[in-house]
């Protein structure tokens, strides 16, 4: 453990926050595949936590009682105890009305004597999911998805989503801190969720590690090399790595490259490369590929798509690297990691200009309107086929990667000052 200065960007030290009991839902980790985002922030965080461990700081975790436990690869936290929770995800949509009470029985006690082991103060910190009825701690709640507020026809249908829905903005409006990656997702939480302005922090997100050493290497390596050979990829290929749900905007890009092909190839074109855009999609599940399989080739473009699935932090980051570009077509996103974890290879990025996206992609990529086929495949075609704009904007993503560099221990320091600021309990003023 360590209590000494912590440097910040530049020259500039400052002191490390004193350590309080962290209580954490860590049941994502345990099922990655149901909620990716929730769980890749997660590890990079508690990631970032075992690097630096501070003095004082300690951890509750909350796990489901059938799986196994990833949390034990944080060999350096101080984890004071694990808390077996039955699995109501088996219990579909009503878990969103049961998880707050479970919650709640779960968090009485644990942060219990937590300043004779050293800590200044507790928090419960809720990443996604539920968060506990009426705790007795203050709450800190990462909010990474705006979806179920952006598009309620999508993820309010049934009568427990909309209680369970209307529950989780009631407390997030209650939660201590709410912490959110951009100013974008800032004013949307404002406007959807009717949050305090000074409850909102906002902490932005970062590349894992394997990203930014994507960026440094001068050419592609030979297990990226052969990556691509298992998955039929020729040299040219576009990336997109995302859930496979509503919040995306796969019947657009199907319809823009159906578009694409029937157009026919560009003159310019070389005749080595594919027509049209090749793209990998990754994570998609059998029951995704499937149905995506089916879709593309109701479209004629069923050879245009080829598929991977979730892959290690260093396969991807690989692949990214070496793609012409990312692509993220969304109808919401409030995080925007894959366009951070792009940039910071020096990928140009072609996407949606919802939520976020604009904000974090900025030069260094090519921007269309929710649902505008035309606009998609003319942003695809030029990024795919035109090689003086392709390489203005990897330069512009270069050099926003390198202005703009940031690292998950950046994350967990800023996290950990919020911990400190709601958590630490203060000395009354005498008289007080």
């Amino acid at each position: 453990m360590t209590d000494a200065p912590v440097r910040r960007l530049g020259t500039a030290v400052v002191p490390a926050p004193p350590g309080v009991r962290v209580v954490l839902d860590a049941r994502p980790l345990q099922t990655p595949e149901r909620a990716p985002l929730t769980a890749t922030y997660l590890d990079a965080l508690l990631r970032a936590y075992d690097d630096e461990p501070i003095a004082g700081e300690s951890f509750a975790m909350f796990l489901r009682s059938d799986l196994d436990d990833p949390t034990r690869r944080y060999r350096r936290l101080e984890v004071v105890g694990r808390r077996l929770l039955p699995p109501t995800r088996l219990l579909r949509s009503a878990a969103m009305t049961v998880d707050p009470f479970l919650l709640r029985g779960a968090t009485l006690g644990a942060a219990w004597r937590a300043e004779r082991g050293g800590a200044a103060g507790a928090v419960y910190h809720a990443v996604g999911g539920a968060l506990p009825i009426a705790p007795d701690l203050p709450v800190v709640v990462t909010l990474l998805d705006l979806a179920p507020w952006e598009m309620p026809d999508s993820f309010q249908g049934s009568l427990a989503n909309r209680f369970g829905q209307r529950l989780r903005a009631q407390q997030l409006r209650e939660a201590s801190a709410v912490l959110v990656g951009s100013q974008a997702a800032a004013r949307a939480a404002r406007r959807l969720l009717h949050l305090h302005e000074d409850r909102i922090r906002i902490v932005p997100l970062a590349p894992r590690a394997a990203f930014a050493a994507a960026a440094g290497q001068r050419r592609t390596k030979a297990d990226t090399v052969a990556l691509q050979e298992r998955l039929g990829l020729a040299e040219r290929y576009l990336v997109f790595s995302g859930r496979f749900d509503a919040r995306q905007d796969l019947g657009t890009l199907l319809k823009a490259l159906a578009g694409l092909a029937a157009a026919g190839r560009p003159t310019e074109l070389g005749p080595a490369v594919p027509w049209p855009p090749r793209v990998l999609l990754v994570g998609a599940s059998p029951d995704d590929r499937a149905s995506l399989a089916r879709a593309a080739a109701r479209e004629g473009i069923g050879e245009s798509l080829a598929y991977a699935p979730a892959l290690a932090p260093d396969a991807l980051a690989g692949l990214v690297r070496a793609a012409r570009a990312v692509i993220l077509p969304v109808l919401s996103d409030a995080a925007g990691l894959p366009v951070i974890e792009a940039i910071a290879c020096g990928t140009p990025v072609v996407a949606t200009a919802v939520g976020p996206l604009p904000e974090l992609i900025g030069p260094a990529g090519l921007l269309v309107g929710p649902g505008e086929q035309d606009r998609l495949a003319v942003a695809l075609a030029t990024i795919w086929a035109d090689d003086g704009v392709h390489q203005r904007l990897v330069t512009a993503a270069k050099v926003r990667a390198k202005v703009g560099k940031r690292t998950w221990a950046d994350v967990a320091r800023d996290t950990r000052s919020i911990y400190a600021d709601v958590g630490v309990r203060r000395e009354r003023p005498a008289g007080g």
